[in-house]
């Protein structure tokens, strides 16, 4: 198990694929996703994309820039609360990705057909036409 930020980082950054491939696929405890994205900021984007990212860490993203929150945006394991939090996002850009997404509730993509920026409601009317 990986017990660190450091180590995790460090076996992200590794040129050695066996390590690589065991980072990316071993879970990390919640304190070690927190420190990975309280002090290495650069890797918060990663983090998001990481499959065995708790859904706590990814709550947690969302307190970070809208580049963040867009890559979270875009993550199928979402909680409900979590896609409504996201479609009320004032960075369109993050609306858009929860419009794209294919997990999101059509109850929210309704609303969101409803946007006040254009790209987002043709995004969300292109999603439920395709389900």
């Amino acid at each position: 198990m990986i017990n660190s930020a450091e180590e995790f980082i460090s076996l992200r950054n590794s040129e050695i694929k066996e390590e690589y491939d065991r980072s990316a696929q071993e879970e990390a405890p919640i304190h070690v996703w927190i420190d990975i994205i309280n002090r290495f900021p650069e890797y918060q984007k990663w983090v998001a994309h990481n499959e065995t990212v708790p859904l706590e860490i990814l709550e947690e993203l969302c307190r970070y820039g809208p580049e963040t929150r867009q890559f979270v945006a875009t993550k199928r394991k979402l909680s409900k609360d979590l896609f409504y939090v996201l479609a009320k996002d004032p960075d369109p850009t993050v609306r858009q990705s929860i419009a794209a997404n294919k997990k999101t509730p059509i109850e929210l993509l309704n609303i969101l057909t409803n946007d006040n920026d254009e790209d987002v409601a043709r995004v969300a009317q292109y999603n439920i036409k395709n389900r």
